[in-house]
């Protein structure tokens, strides 16, 4: 009868002892990237609607295939 192999068995991937990474170095890089993204999703989204931060449509021209892409209509 056959006997299952272990789920890891990769001698290149550690298993046990791996350390952990501590919450003080994790956080900032969350919130960095947690900012990013809710820039990012204002100008997919608001920018150049009823709250612009810029003049013209250069910023609405730039996101509009994403804008739509995701679903926010624009006109």
């Amino acid at each position: 009868m056959a006997t299952a192999a272990p789920a890891f068995d990769d001698p290149f991937i550690p298993v046990s002892g791996a350390p952990a990474i501590p919450v003080g170095e994790f956080a900032p890089w969350a919130v960095l990237g947690l900012l990013l993204a809710l820039i990012l999703l204002y100008f997919v989204s608001t920018e150049q609607g009823a709250v612009a931060l810029f003049k013209g449509t250069s910023v609405h021209e730039f996101v509009h295939d994403g804008r739509h892409l995701l679903g926010f209509p624009c006109h």
